[in-house]
Order: structure tokens, then C-alpha cells, then sequence
């Protein structure tokens, strides 16, 4: 049948919005990193068990975060965690959105003086985040993968511009307008072609998916080392890079870091997304270049002001210039963002296209792993300096 053309741009803004929703619990965490570690975790009790808890609460919530996350959403490659790809998006969601109303009650309750019980029960809180998470952004990039590569990067810009919409709102609408996805033409016509190809392949034979891995791989080592020099550095090392000098326009030290870390980081991130719309360069042979090459980024964070609590520096900072250092971050955040949605489009057209959602799970999986493995070298950040 002649395909029908996604009027108004409808699924692909649906797209977008289920990005947002995709990194809704991390962003919700990492942008509250104050309230957390000035208010929730700075209460009476003084013992440096509670202190350590403030000291790394980025480097523990990383940690919860992103193991349930690596290992559900590999699993979610190779297994039907509660159905097909609908039913676990759905599933994942109301979980989420259960969650995220117990986030709040306890954001009312008076922590002050049980802030080690609070730091334990907001770590399982966002352990099963992110178990619902991972299944979640799994299938969506499954979904997504057989459909024109600029709804791939609608998912990835949507996820950029997350950390600027931090909202219930957002997850309710995900969940709304999933419901309504299946009455619009476009979306039903991709649905029934992935269908096809999903019973062809289980009629022909079992799913090759180390053949599939192999073929993606340089795409697939694309993802995970964007992710992992993205999150090796933030926000852990850059939300604690404090002003060099008195010059700089930010004066306060809370702003300074809102503005430097994650507005700047967010906002950026969610630019390069968006020109990856227009401009898709270089191509998929030679993506592999700038992506290695954003491995500088992480020596470059480390000399600049870099003074995470509780360490005493020796490493000499070399980057004094606050005005250098932020057009660092512009940078970093402008080529997370840029590259990552390049590499996400390229992975699904490596292979044959009834393999195209497996190369879209495999390549969400890839860029969780790169996360998990960033955010584990940003433990040693503080002892590099």
C-alpha cells in the first residue's frame, strides 16, 4: 500500500515528547543536586557517613541509576520483559509516574534527622527508576529504529531537551499520547511493516544477533564513547568546577554552577540535537573520528577549577579563565548532543531492515552502557586531581 505521510509532523513530535520522558528520572535527580546535598542530606546529623553521602551524592545516584539500567535494558534486548514493545512502554511509564509521586512525599517529609534512612530509600527509589527506565527507553529506540532516521533523532533531541522540562506533566502526556498513537495512519502503517518483519524473521529463523551487533558495531562504539566521555565528566566533575576569578558575570556560586553545568549542558546538548535535523556530517564512515577525538574533554575538565568537597587538590589548574572553561562546556554539551543523535541514526540503516528494531535495541543498550561506564570513571575524578 503508498505509504501516508505523518501529517503536521505528529508522531514525530510524539517521538520528541517520549525522549523527554526517556530521561525524565535522571534529570529530575541531577538538577535537584543542591536541594539534595545542601537541604536533605545536610540536616543535623553530623557523622561523616551523612557528609560522605553529600559529598558524592551525584557519583551514588549514578550508580543506582545506571546498573538496574545496563542490565534491563540488555536484557530487554534479548527478552519480551512484559510483552511486546506497547504493553512494556506502558508498563515502564506507570511505573515511573508512581514513583515520581513518592519522590514528591518525601520531598514534604522533615528528613533532618534521619538523612541516612532518606539517602537509602531515595536510592531504591531510583533503582526501580531505572529499571522502569531501561525497559522503556529500550523499546522506544526499538520502536523508532524502522522509521525515517529523523524520528531517531527526534527521540535523541527530545532526551536533550529534557533537562529543561523537568515535570509531571511530561509523563502524563507520554502516557497519553501513547494511547492515541495507534489512531493515527502513518503510525499504524510503520506498526504493521515492523510486524511483517518480525514474523518473517521468527518464520525464517532464529534472530541472528551477533551478526547484527558485528554489522553495527562502528556505530554502536559511536554511542557508547559519546555517552562515556558525556558522563564521565557530567555532571559530576563539571557541577563542582566553582569560578576561577571575581570577573566572571555569575557571581553567586549556586548560579554559577546552574548556569555553567546544567542550563548550559542542557541547552547546547538539545542545539546539536536539533542540527543533526539539517546537517548529517560527517558521515556514518567517519563519524568514529570526532567521536574519539571528544575523549580530550575529560582532561580538559580536570584542569580547570575542579573542587569536589572533601579533597584536597594537588593536580595544578591550568584553566583559569571561567569564560574558556564555559565555552568548553558549550562545546562538550554541543557534540553530545550533535553526535550522539548522528550515531543513533546511522546504527538502524547498517542493516538490512527487518533487523533495523534489534540494531535500535542494541544501540539504546549501548548508549546506557556508555553512561554506566562514564559515570564509573567520574568516581575516580577526584582522585586524579
Amino acid at each position: 500500500m503508498e505509504p501516508p505521510k505523518d501529517k503536521w509532523n505528529i508522531v514525530l513530535l510524539i517521538f520528541i515528547l517520549h525522549g523527554i520522558g526517556t530521561l525524565m528520572p535522571w534529570n529530575m535527580f541531577i538538577t535537584a543536586k543542591s536541594y539534595y546535598v545542601g537541604y536533605k542530606l545536610g540536616g543535623s546529623e553530623n557523622s561523616t557517613s551523612v557528609s560522605n553521602y553529600a559529598a558524592n551524592f551525584l557519583q551514588y545516584h549514578g550508580f543506582a541509576a545506571q546498573i538496574p539500567n545496563v542490565v534491563f535494558n540488555w536484557l530487554n534486548v534479548f527478552l519480551n520483559l512484559g510483552g511486546d514493545l506497547k504493553k512494556r512502554m506502558s508498563l515502564s511509564i506507570l511505573v515511573e509516574l508512581a514513583l515520581f509521586v513518592l519522590t514528591v512525599v518525601m520531598a514534604m517529609i522533615d528528613s533532618s534527622n534521619c538523612s541516612g534512612a532518606f539517602f537509602w530509600i531515595t536510592m531504591i527509589t531510583v533503582v526501580i527508576l531505572n529499571m522502569a527506565g531501561a525497559v522503556y527507553q529500550n523499546s522506544i529506540y526499538g520502536m523508532v529504529a524502522t522509521f525515517p532516521f529523523r524520528y531517531t533523532g527526534g527521540v535523541i533531541l527530545g532526551c536533550n531537551i529534557c533537562g529543561l522540562l523537568v515535570s509531571l506533566i511530561i509523563l502524563v502526556l507520554c502516557f497519553d499520547t501513547f494511547l492515541g498513537l495507534p489512531l493515527n495512519k502513518f503510525f499504524i502503517y510503520k506498526e504493521l511493516s515492523r510486524k511483517a518483519d518480525d514474523n518473517e524473521n521468527v518464520k525464517n529463523s532464529d534472530i541472528p544477533y551477533w551478526s547484527i551487533f558485528k554489522t553495527a558495531s562502528i556505530q554502536l562504539l559511536n554511542v557508547f564513547m559519546i555517552f562515556f566521555v558525556t558522563l564521565a565528566v557530567f555532571p559530576a566533575v563539571n557541577s563542582d568546577i566553582k569560578a576561577s576569578s571575581a570577573d566572571f558575570f555569575i557571581k553567586d556560586p549556586v548560579m554559577y554552577v546552574q548556569y555553567t553545568c546544567f542550563l548550559t549542558f542542557n541547552l547546547f546538548a538539545m542545539l546539536g540535537s536539533l542540527t543533526s535535523y539539517w546537517i548529517q556530517w560527517p558521515g556514518s564512515k567517519y563519524l568514529i573520528i570526532p567521536v574519539v577525538l571528544r575523549l580530550i574533554f575529560i582532561p580538559l575538565y580536570l584542569f580547570c577549577n575542579y573542587l569536589p568537597m572533601n579533597v584536597d587538590r594537588r593536580l595544578p589548574v591550568i584553566i583559569k579563565n571561567d569564560w574558556i572553561y564555559w565555552i568548553i562546556g558549550v562545546l562538550m554539551a554541543y557534540t553530545s548532543g550533535y553526535y550522539s543523535a548522528l550515531a543513533m541514526m546511522y546504527t538502524p540503516q547498517t542493516v538490512e531492515q527487518n533487523f533495523q528494531v534489534k540494531a535500535g535495541m542494541f544501540a539504546g543498550a549501548m548508549l546506557i552502557s556508555g553512561i554506566f561506564c562514564g559515570i564509573l570513571f567520574s568516581f575516580l575524578a577526584p582522585y586524579l586531581v
